[in-house]
Formats: C-alpha cells, structure tokens, sequence
C-alpha cells in the first residue's frame, strides 16, 4: 500500500462493489483483520450473505430491518440517521449464513473483523449501548461504544460511533495503535468511515509514527473512508454548522481484545 497518498482516503463511491456502497476488505485494505461494508436497500430489500472467516455486526445508519442467521432473527429497531442517537445491532458469528431483510427500507454498515472463535449470534439492544463525552471544549465529542472492547464481546472486531460537533476537533490529541507493547499500546488496524450533517466536510489528518509511515491530510464527507495501517491519527476536524460522523472499526493480532492507545509526545496530557 502506499501510505501516503489515496490508497488511505477512499472517496465515496471509490470502494463500491454491488450490492455495496462500500466493501473495503482487508486484501483491500492491505492489512490482515478489519473489514467494513455498507449496504442500501430499499423497501422490501433483501441480501444475504456468508460471514465466510468474519465476524460482523450488523448496524443500522438508517432505518431498520431484521437480520436472520443459524435460525434465529433479530429485529432492528433502527434509528432516523446516524444523528439520532444510539441504534441497536445484531452480532453475526463466522461461518454463518445472514439474510439481512427491510421492510421500509435502510441503510447499513457491516463492521467486521476476520476472527477464530465461532461465538453465538446476538441482539444489542440500544439502551444497553454506553455513551460518553470525550475531551472538552473545542475537542468534546460523543463516544458510543456499541462494540467497545469492555462493552460488547467479539473475538477481535472492536468497533465505536463518534459524533463531533460542528467547529469541533475530535480524535485529538493525535494518538497510535500500531505496536504491541503490554500494558501500553494494542497493535489495531482502524478505518474511519464519515457522514457529515448538511452536506458539509471535515478534515482527517494521519501522520508518520515511523520512517515510511502513513501520512495523510484529507477533506472527508459523507461516504469516504480514511484507512489507519498506523500512525499517530488525528485530529478530525467538523466545518463549523455541520455535525461529523464517524464509524470507527478495529481488530488486530494481539492475545487480548483490548484497545490501548499512545498520545503523541507533543499532547502528552491526553484527554482533557
């Protein structure tokens, strides 16, 4: 891959393979675990699946619908978009057929990481989703974490929904995942897929941890991805009027599912 030009921000539509509107797999990606895709349908639509050597999660951006897999089915309540609060989701074990089904039509992301153990498939429910307010300020944000490493249990996929008012930094102070050091930092492959409110644009800045390493400055609306093989990541930047969105996917080698990052020697306060 070449981390420092447009293999790292795919612009939407860049990575559409039908039925998606995004499909970025890891051959894709050029790394090993985390995979993302975004399905449309309309009313009545349908599309099923194998979750192959995967494990997914089924999020509703908007609409709902209900996901059948290994004979049970999980009824999607939704959500308007991805600015209207917390959605719950359906948890799809590898090695599995998934029909995915709307009545009303809705569009949804598939978060996934390729994984070893096979665990039972799962409903979410939204009020069980933990919400936070990282940072302050100029850089507060909203943090869901639906599939945050203590929040929900997969075997690799680590996955959060970040809302960043318009004017606002969020993903800052720039931090890094991309070595295993025990107690310190986790080694976690990441892609940001964004929606801005209101037709607007943000910002995403990747910069080098290493000799040769990611380096990216990118203007991001809605549909685009910036891929993270590593690197100090941060900020995102909202335009002022226009809210971000960002869907944050995860996975990565270690023994233990956990997200451990490092700040930047120059932010080394963290998040105020």
């Amino acid at each position: 891959m070449d981390k420092t030009g447009s293999d790292l921000h795919l612009p939407a539509g860049a990575a559409a393979e039908a039925p998606y509107a995004l499909r970025v797999e890891p051959e894709r990606a050029g790394w090993t675990y985390s995979a993302l895709r975004t399905l449309h349908l309309g009313p009545g639509g349908e599309h099923a699946f194998d979750s192959g050597e995967f494990e997914w999660i089924v999020l509703p951006l908007s609409g709902g619908g209900t996901v059948h897999v290994n004979g049970e089915s999980f009824q999607l309540r939704g959500r308007t978009s991805v600015f209207d609060g917390v959605a719950d989701f359906a948890y799809v074990p590898r090695d599995a057929r998934v029909l995915i089904a709307s009545g009303a039509g809705g569009r949804f992301a598939l978060a996934g990481a390729k994984c070893e153990r096979r665990l039972p498939a799962r409903y979410g429910p939204a009020p069980e989703v933990p919400v936070e307010t990282r940072g302050s300020g100029g850089t507060a944000r909203e943090v869901r974490g639906f599939a945050a490493a203590g929040a929900f249990d997969c075997d690799r996929l680590i996955a959060v929904e970040v809302v960043t008012p318009g004017g606002n930094w969020s993903s800052y102070p720039p931090h890094k995942h991309d070595e295993h050091l025990p107690g310190e930092e986790s080694e976690l492959e990441e892609i940001y897929y964004y929606e801005i409110a209101g037709a607007g644009y943000g910002y995403q800045r990747v910069s080098p941890s290493r000799p040769g390493g990611a380096d990216l400055l990118a203007e991001v609306r809605t549909g685009d991805v910036v891929l993270v093989p590593d690197g100090w990541h941060g900020p995102s930047i909202a335009q002022p009027g226009h809210t971000m969105y960002y869907l944050n996917v995860m996975a990565g080698p270690g023994a233990e599912r956990e997200w451990r990052i490092r700040f930047h020697p120059d932010h080394t306060e963290g998040y105020r």
